[in-house]
């Protein structure tokens, strides 16, 4: 069949029908992909290549070797991934000036140059799917097929886990069971000088590995965007993007070289991760625009594995959604031993709900979800009744004002306005630096210079915004600390009415808290600011033997002093509630 824009993909054809039948689950993120990959078939400026694809599915199984010396057969979960790669393809126009045959002068044509379509891959899916061996047939082919690939990179948080990467091609290097290895095997690497044919032309060096035919290079490089930046790499590899705590767009930082060259490739694998607010975060914010439709770019594949609901963890016949290869490179046993593990010991629960499930943090130790946290559609709330809650700082933390719309059927608007001084910013690492200019950039943070916030400048500046906005605040509620000037001021220019006094901690928090937390489950909270993203997502709670709950951060740079102002700002509100009939 070979080119052909009306064609159904080989393996994702296979994949649908198995679904459809109801033999394979997926979650909501793959049902979304696939309508993207649907949307592909139907589309005919694109073209799918059958010969590509069953050229790479040969390779990996004629060439390429497990690391225990066993011969390689291809899962379906990477034929299908592989498909998207190698099987998609598109044409642009190009204006390129040819000389004329009789040697004098020229004349510009108009010439089709074919290219692949995707250029970055993302793999979220379950501890245990075998993602490095993937990743090393994704190498092993560009080493040793794609002659026009010179630097490969392989990277991980740990050199050992990007190494990973590298064993089953040394593997395969040692054994040269297929007709391509052993003829780059044959020879000797320390035949430098002699017949050039009686080289080894594929070997492993101090280097990396090194295609001596092809001069391509795969080495392992730490993941830090110092060892990265610079580098002009065909092919990537980045495996476990989201685990540790990687402050660094290290995916980015690949892709500025990568994207000077033609067909470039950035492969990101990776399971559910335990950090957040990372750059991990921004990045699956950005993937699940791109699923839902929101944000429409061809060129990047989406296989984002994990359970819909935390009560599926219950149900085996679920575990597929998040592991798509349990059963083959994982057994049941382990997943259900694992289960059994999270509830006797409580520690390990997030681990095991994120590197299992697919379940970043849900509710134990952070108290709102990554998609609690997700922004809403920009609005205004342009003279509307407000509840105005404040956590006021002069040190390092956010100096914050919550504002808190009741909006009817349960729904609240949020808006929050931040103040901190130019000597914290200062001091800030350069990654969350940028992130507060992001914040400065949509409104939502203030910056002073100053060495400590003079609350009369907050009072003014905050007077000035609200005026502005023509907001009608009618209850005021406050956490007393480092707060008696500035609300004296507010009640004798606004009047007593509406003020409330939040001393913080169990008896206070609890009750609002869950409140909270089951507006957030409903999407009822409405906020479009990424500020408050970011405080919801550093939110930690407590929890007593009693059921008691009190907010807190987990680290000091994790700011949360939005929510607790929103928390502030809702107390006033139930208090005041008669003032907003």
């Amino acid at each position: 069949m070979s080119l052909s824009n009306t064609a159904t993909p080989i393996f994702y054809g296979q994949f649908r029908d198995a679904v459809i039948r109801g033999e394979i689950p997926v979650c909501r993120e793959i049902s979304m992909e696939m309508n993207r990959i649907d949307n592909l078939i139907a589309d005919p400026r694109y073209y799918y290549d059958d010969k590509a694809v069953l050229g790479f599915v040969a390779f990996c199984e004629e060439e390429l070797t497990l690391t225990d010396g066993s011969n390689l057969k291809l899962l379906d979960t990477f034929k299908l991934w592989a498909e998207q790669l190698f099987g998609w393809y598109y044409f642009i126009e190009r204006s390129v000036y040819e000389p004329n045959e009789d040697g004098h002068g020229g004349h510009y044509v108009i010439k089709k140059t074919k290219k692949r379509l995707i250029n970055k891959q993302y793999l979220i899916v379950s501890r245990g799917s075998a993602k490095s061996m993937y990743g090393s047939c994704i190498q092993g082919y560009y080493l040793t097929v794609d002659t026009s690939t010179t630097l490969q990179i392989t990277t991980a948080p740990t050199m050992r886990q990007a190494d990973e990467v590298m064993g089953p091609i040394r593997t395969a290097i040692a054994r040269s069971r297929g007709r391509l290895f052993k003829f780059l095997t044959d020879g000797s690497l320390q035949n430098t000088t002699g017949n050039r044919a009686n080289r080894m032309k594929l070997a492993a060096t101090k280097k990396g590995i090194e295609d001596f035919l092809t001069n391509s290079l795969l080495e392992v490089r730490p993941m830090s965007v110092d060892k990265l930046q610079g580098a002009r790499p065909k092919v990537c590899t980045v495996d476990e993007w989201l685990s540790g705590d990687v402050r660094e767009d290290v995916i980015g930082a690949l892709e500025q070289g990568a994207s000077k060259l033609d067909d470039w490739l950035i492969i990101a694998m990776s399971s559910e991760g335990t950090v957040r607010n990372g750059v991990g975060d921004n990045i699956k914010m950005e993937l699940m625009s791109i699923l839902k439709g929101e944000y429409v770019n061809p060129h990047v594949s989406i296989w984002y594995y994990k359970l819909d609901d935390i009560q599926e963890v219950a149900d085996p016949d679920m575990w597929m959604k998040a592991a798509p290869n349990i059963g083959k490179t994982v057994s049941y046993e382990t997943y259900q031993l694992d289960v059994e593990r999270a509830e006797k010991a409580p520690s390990t629960r997030n681990d095991i709900l994120a590197k299992r499930f697919g379940i970043p943090m849900e509710g134990y130790t952070y108290y709102f979800t990554y998609e609690e946290t997700l922004p809403h559609r920009s609005r205004d709330f342009w003279q509307m009744p407000c509840a105005m809650g404040a956590d006021l700082s002069q040190g390092d933390d956010f100096c914050a004002f919550t504002f808190l719309f009741p909006l009817g059927r349960e729904e609240y608007g949020v808006k929050t306005r931040c103040y901190i001084s130019s000597d914290t910013m200062n001091k800030l690492a350069p990654a969350t630096r940028i992130k507060y200019e992001d914040f400065m950039k949509e409104g939502s943070l203030m910056v002073f210079d100053c060495v400590a916030l003079d609350m009369d400048q907050v009072y003014e500046d905050l007077d000035e915004f609200i005026i502005s906005k023509e907001y009608d605040v009618r209850a005021f509620g406050y956490d007393p600390y480092n707060a008696k000037e500035f609300v004296s001021r507010w009640a004798n220019e606004n009047g007593p009415y509406g003020i409330e006094k939040v001393i913080q901690g169990v008896k206070t928090e609890t009750v609002p808290l869950g409140e909270l937390k089951r507006l957030a489950e409903n999407r009822l909270l409405l906020f479009d600011e990424e500020l408050m993203t970011f405080c919801m997502g550093n939110a930690i709670t407590l929890e007593d033997t009693n059921g008691n709950r009190k907010l807190y951060k987990k680290r000091h740079e994790d700011k949360i002093d939005s929510v607790a102002a929103l928390m502030d700002a809702y107390i006033a509100y139930k208090a005041n509630k008669e003032s907003f009939e």
